[in-house]
């Protein structure tokens, strides 16, 4: 079979799935469909539907586009069902069900930003960079009942720099994830779909703690400085630049308000006796006290202004 021939539908929606739905497009694979979410109110009173990334692209080169509210709806499952997908790929989109996953002949394959089974979940970007990570990477697995535990097709190794953000990461991988869906795809041609593939657990060595990579929630935000300076470091540039890690800040004789961190960096000064949360300026550097030492905030933003430098913060707020 050539690539021309094989019925590809493609799910996905945030920018990361487009970097895998461009390559097949401009690579002359035939996506038959593309399935994503259901366009997103957005501004004060929701009155403005947003279109996902993927529906935009996806428009803009003519491709079929399906938004299922419900990915068991029957009109929706029949829909699908008519493109005839020999096999589905799906990139940073959400759990499908059996009745969908198992409906190509050749099955549906995920591309997932981490080294499985390290940072199964919603965030795997997020989380390795938070957890200090020198390494991730992104695996190609066929899907089954449970999320992200799929036998493996391939996989392909990307190093985190001491002080690259998920953003930083985020743009690697997706670019790293296109070529490895290629190749997914490429294999699946080249044996007719009877890929060998390898289960999860054979790349369990003994004794390694698996680390997960849950959704990320506001709460989940916020900065804990009783941790160590170094801690708290990745805990930030996890969180940059979406959805930022926040800290609250208390003003002489007015309510506390939210300040958001998009970058520090690590100073090798102690900070004995000095209340973890603590701020000063020093130098011109606004400095928190952590478990250990003090941190140098890079970039921040307080409730309600723009971004801006921290010594530029610290010439016109008074803390």
């Amino acid at each position: 079979m050539k690539k021309e021939e094989l019925r590809i539908v493609f799910m996905g929606t945030p920018e990361f799935a487009v970097g895998s739905l461009r390559a097949l497009v401009e690579g002359g694979y035939n996506v038959v469909a593309v399935v994503t979410q259901p366009d997103k109110p957005v501004g004060r009173h929701g009155s403005v539907l947003q279109a996902p990334e993927v529906k935009r692209y996806a428009e803009a080169h003519g491709l079929p586009v399906l938004q299922p509210v419900k990915m068991k709806d029957p009109e929706f499952v029949a829909r699908l069902r008519d493109y005839r997908a020999d096999v589905q790929v799906v990139v940073a989109f959400r759990m499908l069900p059996e009745v969908v996953w198992s409906m190509p002949r050749f099955g549906t394959f995920n591309v997932h930003a981490a080294l499985l089974p390290q940072y199964r979940g919603a965030a795997p970007i997020n989380w390795a960079v938070i957890n200090g990570e020198e390494q991730t990477g992104v695996t190609t697995f066929f899907l089954d009942h449970d999320i992200d535990t799929g036998r493996i097709i391939m996989q392909r190794p990307y190093p985190i720099a001491p002080d690259a953000d998920a953003g930083m990461v985020y743009d690697g991988l997706m670019t790293l994830g296109a070529e490895i869906c290629l190749e997914t795809i490429d294999l699946i041609l080249a044996c007719d779909g009877k890929v060998e593939t390898t289960a999860q657990s054979q790349y369990i060595k003994e004794g390694e703690e698996l680390r997960g990579a849950p959704k990320i929630y506001k709460d989940t935000c916020k900065i804990d400085w009783c941790q160590s300076c170094r801690r708290i470091y990745d805990f930030i540039r996890g969180m940059s630049p979406s959805p930022g890690a926040w800290t609250e800040v208390k003003q002489e004789g007015k309510p506390s308000i939210v300040m958001k961190i998009y970058s520090s960096s690590e100073t090798d000064e102690p900070c004995p006796g000095a209340e973890p949360g603590t701020m000063k300026v020093d130098r011109r550097r606004l400095l928190v006290a952590t478990a250990d030492r003090w941190l140098s905030l890079g970039i921040i933003q307080m409730a309600g202004k723009k971004k801006m430098a921290a010594n530029d913060f610290v010439n016109g707020y008074r803390l």
